[in-house]
């Protein structure tokens, strides 16, 4: 998943290009969307992956990256501020080796086409009808052909994403509408059950989610947060570099959370 290496583009013309596509500005967030730390003022090779975690970073510098993209940036609203520990270590390896950090977070959930909740419908197989929750984040749409409950979509995300799943549900009920939302958004199951869904698709489950779904009817399942936001951020690098004619390289980082 690369473009062809033919041209270089200027730090602040590539933050411009992201921000034109994801429009930070129109989310309230829980850190810094755009360039969270400053490398070299020109770009040729853009990494992306899941989170700015030390593993990536790493696998940047051996790749020669110029700038990484993520999701799951470096700094998060109500954090200790100090540069210790796990911190110090993946700043040292960013400013020594002069890489850009660019890091998006709702607003890569958000964008309609190359999003993670897009992309994680895309390939699933589901289409969104309409949008629902804070901020418009979650999707909602009609089960493909096939799908007849919520064991049986289980079992296709299972396969699809290849991990096993977290499934509270009624047993053999017919499901109509499916709404997901990707990442830790178990907080928006009670606005999918009031959209009409029968089944909600995220990443993670709390311990309330199990009660409301048996209680309400309506099917949880949980995939995985990493498994099921690995696919925004490719889609956006891949479509920002062949638009500026730059490298790009999904780096994957297994994670099993």
């Amino acid at each position: 998943m690369a473009a062809v290496d033919n041209d270089v583009m200027q730090r602040q013309e590539l933050l411009a290009a992201l921000d034109a596509l994801l429009q930070p500005e129109r989310f309230k967030d829980y850190g810094p969307n755009g360039l969270q730390v400053e490398g070299r003022a020109e770009v040729r090779h853009i990494v992306s992956g899941v989170t700015a975690s030390l593993a990536l970073i790493e696998a940047a510098i051996e790749a020669k990256a110029d700038a990484i993209f993520v999701h799951h940036g470096l700094f998060w609203r109500g954090q200790d501020g100090r540069v210790t520990g796990w911190m110090k270590q993946r700043l040292s390896r960013l400013l020594a080796h002069d890489i850009n950090l660019f890091a998006y977070h709702l607003p890569l959930d958000a964008h309609p086409e190359l999003g993670n909740n897009a992309q994680l419908g895309r390939v699933l197989g589901l289409q969104t009808a309409q949008r629902f929750g804070e901020q418009d984040l979650g999707c909602l749409g009609e089960a493909p052909l096939g799908l007849k409950d919520a064991q049986a979509l289980a079992a296709h995300i299972e396969t699809t994403l290849k991990r096993p799943v977290t499934l509270v549900a009624p047993e053999n009920k017919a499901i109509k509408n499916i709404a997901w939302c990707t990442g830790g958004a178990q907080g928006y199951f009670e606005p999918a059950i009031a959209a009409g869904a029968d089944v909600f698709i995220t990443g993670e489950i709390s311990e309330p989610q199990a009660h409301l779904a048996r209680e309400c009817g309506v099917a949880f399942i949980a995939c995985g947060h990493h498994a099921s936001e690995r696919y925004g951020a490719p889609a956006v690098a891949a479509h920002i570099a062949a638009q500026l004619g730059l490298k790009h390289t999904f780096i994957e980082i297994d994670n099993p959370a």
